[in-house]
């Protein structure tokens, strides 16, 4: 698997849709989308209509218009997006359900990287199966709450408090990923 540009501005953007929602804003025009996560807007619309047509969002016209999502969070699989966007999850083709290619292995039956590669699979799958949109929307509130950065939406002068980082930070920390903190909330069970 390999989640493209336009896979991530599309989950980015129903994130921000569901952050927005759960502000109580009901629209967001695509230059509000574009600007607040720093995206290409030609793109993002190109990314917008197709979650469009899929049903994902809808669009009100207007002055007070804009993108909302049209499915509740709770509907929204993170690996149904994933998979509309960018296709198959497995990293090799003759390891994936849904874009099945027979390989050049001599012996696919007994292939070790056909197997490994399906585990894998079936790993990523079972992670952004799991997972809806609620999942993502809600943790990423309470990670801004808990860090003291103001919300999206939030009435105010729109600034925030700078985050201030420890010397130590990382980035890519695993204690740091979605199912850490759904666990931490869930007294260690995500």
């Amino acid at each position: 698997m390999n989640l493209t540009r336009k896979g991530e501005y599309a989950l980015r953007s129903l994130i921000k849709l569901g952050i927005a929602h759960e502000m109580g804003k009901t629209h967001l025009s695509v230059s509000e989308l574009a600007q607040s996560e720093k995206l290409p807007l030609k793109f993002l619309e190109q990314v917008l209509f197709h979650l469009r047509g899929a049903g994902y969002i809808e669009t009100k016209r207007g002055k007070f218009g804009g993108y909302f999502l049209a499915l509740p969070m709770n509907e929204i699989r993170i690996g149904d997006i994933v998979r509309l966007i960018d296709g198959k999850l497995a990293p090799i083709a003759c390891a994936s359900l849904t874009a099945y290619e027979k390989c050049s292995c001599p012996d696919e039956t007994h292939c070790g990287l056909r197997m490994l590669m399906i585990d894998v699979r079936n790993a990523i799958a079972n992670i952004l199966d799991r997972y809806s949109l609620a999942d993502v929307v809600e943790v990423t509130m309470r990670k801004l709450r808990r860090d003291g950065v103001a919300l999206p939406f939030e009435p105010g002068d729109g600034t925030a408090p700078a985050v201030e980082l420890p010397e130590d930070f990382n980035p890519v920390d695993p204690r740091d990923g979605l199912m850490a903190e759904l666990a931490s909330k869930h007294g260690g069970k995500p």
